[in-house]
């Protein structure tokens, strides 16, 4: 059994080569970044007790990266002292990643694999899994297989988009077709999960949401801002106890 979608990880393999250019493909996802860094601090932070005004406020903390690709929130986490991993079912945007973090002088553990292979024999502080649940095959295999690498009070993320007709016509038709902000054919929208969806499968594997928000496009200013709207893209966090 398996969790990769080969179609899926072939879409991406092959645009890996730009994962770090500002203006390219992946252009939605740079401006994308920095809500989700900041997300992402602010509740390890508050979770954890850790003082963020420190230098290094996560370095007491192991942080695992599902579907990292070229390394994107992996390097920002690990410039903030996370002892990072990140991993990937495509090869090429590990080679990718590992040569970019090389370049930046950044210690980051890059592995070619998914959580159901078991490569990797550690739990973690953190697990992300940021607009990868969309891409899987096998849901229930893939969180099953990514909470038992998260430790007790650990604390899981999971990013991704609503299956709605407004994520229907901003995520497919306006992103893919209309603005071509992505390639077409980059999301499914019969994949997109609601939240309760999410809830009840994690809820199985005896973790407990603690913050659902929405992630929402201000178009004016071509940035990102947290949102009660969870209508189109939506960041849970849950609690393993």
């Amino acid at each position: 059994m398996t969790t990769i979608n080969q179609e899926e990880i072939q879409k991406f393999s092959k645009l890996a080569d730009e994962w770090w250019d500002a203006k390219g493909k992946f252009k939605p996802l740079h401006t994308f970044n920095p809500i989700r860094l900041k997300y992402i601090i602010e509740k390890c932070t508050s979770h954890f007790k850790v003082k963020r005004d420190q230098k290094e406020p996560l370095s007491k903390l192991k942080i695992l990266d599902i579907g990292c690709g070229g390394g994107l929130i992996s390097e920002p986490l690990s410039r903030l002292g996370a002892k990072v991993t990140g991993i990937d079912a495509s090869i090429k945007n590990i080679k990718v990643a590992k040569i970019h973090a090389k370049k930046s002088d950044l210690k980051i553990r890059y592995i070619a694999t998914s959580p159901e292979q078991k490569l990797i024999n550690e739990k973690f502080d953190v697990v992300l899994s940021l607009e990868v649940v969309e891409h899987v095959k096998n849901l229930d295999l893939f969180f099953k297989s990514s909470s038992s690498l998260l430790r007790e009070n650990g604390i899981m993320f999971v990013a991704t988009l609503n299956r709605t007709f407004e994520s229907y016509l901003k995520a497919i038709i306006g992103a893919e077709y209309v603005l071509r902000w992505l390639p077409i054919g980059t999301h499914d929208w019969q994949k997109f999960l609601k939240p309760d969806e999410i809830e009840e499968k994690l809820k199985k594997l005896n973790l407990k949401k603690m913050y659902l928000d929405g992630l929402k496009f201000n178009i004016l200013n071509s940035s990102w801002n947290l949102s009660n709207d969870c209508s189109v893209n939506y960041i849970m966090v849950a609690k393993k106890d």
